[in-house]
């Protein structure tokens, strides 16, 4: 990634006190320290609190945190004055939560990723990546359901009017490793209780770490033309060998599915395959329209469009996390 792409700019994070905001964070400060500055913007104020101890001011002045909601079109049209980049993290993501209390679900993945594309494009912004999630892909639940309109919602953002030049694109991958209500977490703080509660053993999952995230999301933020959906290859792993590699001698017991719960993940169904490209070391699900060209697209990526009726589904993939991968996973914090 070119270092003038990031030197002196202005970025804003939504959500940006959460596990891939706050490493996103750390990443950006690490290799890019000629960064202009980062705003965090989010709406928990003790974590804003919390965050601010670990960055003093007098030793990243970059850094600035806003408190804000991404329902307030008001306040992120405010935050986002003089802004080049925007990563739209911020989101209402616990599935069961969701089911019971969908309209609040629906002001935050929908009309919040409405409120942030309206401020981009009426404050200029030059490139924004919004967060998805595997659970987008063919959605049961509502939570899923939300964030297949807010994919949308960002993709169509490329077509309005042409004198902005703002590049909206998305990044959509399975479950991030340690990230906060996760279940990884979730199991080792059972571990005192010697039971850890499985939803359904047949369950898969994709995984990935924060900073193989994080990566995708600056990738996608450099190199996005616009429009696209950007899917990671990586591994799949099976909740038992979960369960197993935290914690072998525990009892699992079988609870059940929790409502809006799948068996298996999808990130890219057979419909979705028509316009799904290869791009080496990520998929990237085109829009059906682009407003560049797709020929010229092909050729700068060396790009290679899947087999008609391709899917990419944790159930069947051809990578896989065994018990003592995870183990070593687990082992290194620094990882998640």
């Amino acid at each position: 990634m070119s270092m003038e792409f990031w030197n002196d700019k202005q970025i804003l994070i939504t959500g940006g006190t959460g596990s891939l905001g706050k490493r996103l964070v750390k990443n950006i400060l690490k290799k890019y320290p000629q960064v202009g500055k980062i705003v965090i913007y989010s709406r928990d104020e003790q974590k804003q609190f919390l965050m601010a101890q670990e960055y003093p001011s007098q030793i990243y002045p970059q850094l600035k945190f806003v408190i804000g909601d991404v329902r307030d079109s008001v306040r992120i049209a405010q935050a986002t004055v003089g802004i080049d980049y925007v990563i739209h993290a911020a989101a209402m993501k616990h599935v069961h939560l969701a089911e019971f209390n969908p309209n609040e679900c629906v002001k935050t993945n929908i009309n919040g990723a409405q409120n942030v594309i309206n401020a981009c494009l009426n404050n200029n912004v030059k490139r924004v990546v919004a967060l998805s999630t595997d659970k987008a892909c063919a959605p049961i639940n509502l939570y899923g359901a939300t964030k297949l309109v807010s994919d949308k919602l960002f993709v169509a953002a490329n077509n309005i009017a042409d004198d902005h030049k703002t590049r909206f694109s998305v990044v959509r991958y399975g479950n991030v490793m340690g990230s906060n209500g996760s279940v990884i977490p979730f199991f080792k703080e059972r571990i005192a209780t010697g039971t850890l509660p499985i939803t359904s053993p047949e369950m898969t999952r994709f995984n990935i770490s924060l900073d193989e995230g994080v990566e995708m999301v600056l990738h996608a933020l450099e190199n996005a033309w616009g429009g696209e959906i950007f899917i990671p290859k990586i591994k799949s792993y099976r909740i038992m060998d979960v369960a197993e590699a935290i914690c072998e001698d525990c009892n699992k017991e079988i609870v059940g599915i929790r409502p809006g719960e799948k068996i298996h993940e999808e990130m890219i169904t057979v419909s979705d395959s028509i316009n799904t490209y290869d791009l080496n070391y990520y998929y990237a699900i085109l829009p059906f329209k682009p407003v560049w060209s797709l020929q010229k697209y092909i050729r700068n990526f060396n790009a290679a469009k899947v087999e008609m009726g391709f899917s990419y589904n944790s159930g069947t993939n051809t990578e896989w996390e065994t018990v003592e991968s995870l183990k070593n996973l687990f082992s290194n914090d620094k990882l998640w």
